[in-house]
């Protein structure tokens, strides 16, 4: 090789190495000018090299289909470019291309195709290449592709299939667990992954930072806290967290999806190193658990200590001001959106701002916002219909329901179950009939729980108790949220028996009872007068049912009493009342059944004992007593 030719080889590996796309188009251009030889050479390999490793595809490309020869060298230079620059749609080309020219690939040829397969989760193709390397016996001489195929198929979700790869293995170590360990954590079966971990164990293989990593992310999975700590005394014995953000980031996480946020504060504040992805972690455990102003108290240390937020960030900090209805901290976040540019460039985060508007209120804003954005989704669409519908403008809702379908999109369960809370609020039965037609004829009903039970309410809410009975027999199981719905619509209807009657076909159908049911079927037997069956379903809820009275169930008996003229059964439930619970409400509720049955001086005791928890009462005084 001359020395000239020898002397540009480094100057591109170096460019390479130091990813300095510029100077190398430089040297590029140098080389072509000097006529120095730049196909079908060494200098072509490193030029092919330099351009992918610096993101540059088309030009790497451009450079190859001027190649007069191109060889499995070539495109597995070409092909590993592409995986690291993420372009894996790209490898997927290039491999079809060498199929046309029928260049057959070696194992790292293999190796880059599944792991693009893995990430397109192109299975099919990722199975036809199983069957070439095991065809030219590749399997057993090569680990890494042994391992590449169980990547593959776990990135897949084709789990059971990654388990038999990785046993038929003929040597297995820490990475090909790892890529078996993390599909099982990714696809939810974080128990498959800790028995994994425990076969690799067995084996005598010692677990390294991205085993501790997968498995941390299982144990949050399943709320595996024990096993986590176990993992966390580990990695603290090995020192793994000094240097290691993925893993302390994986550790936090962990303990935020056990629910031990402050476990996870602890371990946040003694990193020597965190960095953005920390702070979300906690930033988002605060807001998923309704915590929005620890979540907001939170940011503001981030942004003490020099981070910015990104676009997962914002949106957990929307969710934390939805949550306690901060709309001018919500305010200022769509102010840092902005700033960065995201409503142009994340839908996820431009949905986020319209459901922290609508849930503090201020739908006009949450509407701007919806119009503001440059491309709207199926999502968009269903929270600002959710945001009418929960607002009680149900005209509104149907409206945006009417636009969305103008705009070509298709309504999904989501969108169908809000509808329906929008069509009970107003009564239009005839509206929400048109809907559960629609329904029907999608199949959106079966298995869809959630839907069902959004159409049952909404023709109890319209009155029509016989069509919401309907529905709850041809829902495939219907569970305590749906019998409860049914419960309260005859209730609210007068209709006590009825209540009474689906209370207990409920029970004979295995499904129990709870607080929000006992409370609907009180309701029933209030509204009613049926004393004798309230006061034992009173009785039955904590003797039987194990179920602690809420303040709800204790003002349902006063009003059954009361009404029925037993005053001092009433007088005796609000005794029982836990003063935790106790409210100025049931006193009050109390004082009007003394005063119906003129029991003035019980009545007056029963006003002041309201003012005393009630301060402001005193205005009740002049037309109650």
């Amino acid at each position: 090789m001359k020395a000239e030719e020898a002397n540009l080889i480094d100057l591109l590996r170096a460019c390479s190495k130091k990813k300095n796309l510029h100077q190398g188009f430089r040297i590029h251009a140098n080389a072509l000018r000097r006529g120095l030889p730049t196909r079908g050479t060494r200098v072509a390999e490193c030029l092919v090299s330099l351009y992918v490793k610096c993101g540059a595809i088309f030009k790497a490309q451009a450079l190859l289909d001027g190649f007069g020869v191109r060889d499995v060298i070539y495109w597995t230079e070409v092909m590993a470019g592409l995986i690291r620059s993420g372009q894996s749609q790209l490898v997927l080309r290039c491999y079809a291309q060498m199929q046309h020219e029928q260049i057959l690939p070696d194992a790292i040829t293999y190796t880059c195709i599944l792991k693009a397969c893995g990430t397109q989760g192109d299975l099919e193709l990722g199975k036809d290449i199983h069957e070439k390397v095991v065809e030219q016996g590749l399997l057993q001489k090569d680990g890494m592709l042994g391992t590449a195929l169980v990547n593959m198929y776990a990135k897949c979700g084709a789990l059971h299939k990654a388990h038999h790869v990785l046993e038929g293995l003929p040597v297995r170590d820490v990475i090909s667990w790892n890529a078996l360990i993390s599909g099982y954590a990714q696809h939810g079966q974080g128990q498959d992954a800790l028995d994994c971990f425990a076969c690799m164990d067995e084996e005598g293989l010692y677990p390294n930072a991205v085993t501790f990593t997968c498995v941390l992310r299982a144990c949050g999975s399943i709320g595996e806290v024990n096993k986590g700590k176990q993992i966390h005394d580990t990695i603290m014995k090995q020192g793994l967290l000094k240097n290691d953000i993925k893993l302390s980031n994986a550790l936090i996480d962990m303990y935020i999806k056990c629910n031990k946020l402050t476990i996870a504060k602890e371990i946040l504040e003694s990193l020597p190193i965190r960095d953005v992805v920390s702070w979300s972690s906690l930033i988002g455990g605060y807001a998923g658990q309704g915590q929005g102003q620890a979540a907001l108290d939170c940011f503001r240390k981030m942004q003490s200590e020099g981070f910015s937020p990104n676009a997962v960030t914002l949106i957990h900090l929307l969710q934390a001001c939805s949550s306690i209805g901060a709309v001018e901290e919500g305010e200022k976040i769509h102010d840092e959106v902005m700033r960065q540019g995201l409503l142009q460039e994340s839908i996820v985060v431009g949905n986020a701002l319209i459901d922290m508007y609508a849930k503090c209120g201020a739908l006009t804003k949450a509407q701007k916002v919806f119009d503001d954005l440059p491309v709207r989704n199926i999502v968009s669409w269903c929270t600002i219909i959710a945001s009418y519908a929960r607002a009680q403008q149900g005209q509104r809702a149907i409206g945006c329901m009417e636009r969305m379908q103008q705009e070509g999109f298709s309504p999904n369960p989501v969108t169908f179950t809000c509808m329906l809370k929008a069509c009970g609020n107003l009564g239009a039965a005839e509206k929400g009939q048109e809907l559960h037609d629609h329904i029907s004829k999608e199949g959106f009903l079966k298995g869809n729980l959630v839907l069902g039970t959004a159409l049952l309410d909404m023709y109890a809410k319209c009155g029509d108790l016989d069509k919401a009975h309907g529905v709850l027999e041809v829902l495939p199981l219907g569970d305590v949220i749906s019998w409860s719905t049914l419960i309260a619509g005859y209730a609210q209807q007068g209709h006590a028996e009825k209540a009474l009657n689906c209370f207990e076909s409920m029970q004979h159908k295995g499904i129990v009872p709870d607080s929000i049911t006992f409370s609907c079927v009180l309701n029933a037997c209030s509204h009613s007068g049926l004393v004798k069956e309230g006061e034992t379903l009173f009785k039955d809820m904590t003797n039987k049912f194990g179920i602690e009275p809420k303040l709800e169930h204790y003002v349902s008996m006063v009003a059954l009493f009361g009404q029925a003229g037993h005053l001092d059964k009433a007088i005796e439930i609000v005794r029982k009342v836990p003063s935790s619970l106790l409210s100025s409400g049931i006193w009050f509720s109390l004082m009007g059944s003394l005063k119906r049955w003129g029991d003035t001086s019980k009545g007056q005791w029963a006003f002041e004992e309201a003012v005393h928890l009630h301060k402001n009462a005193n205005s009740w005084h002049t037309s109650a007593i």
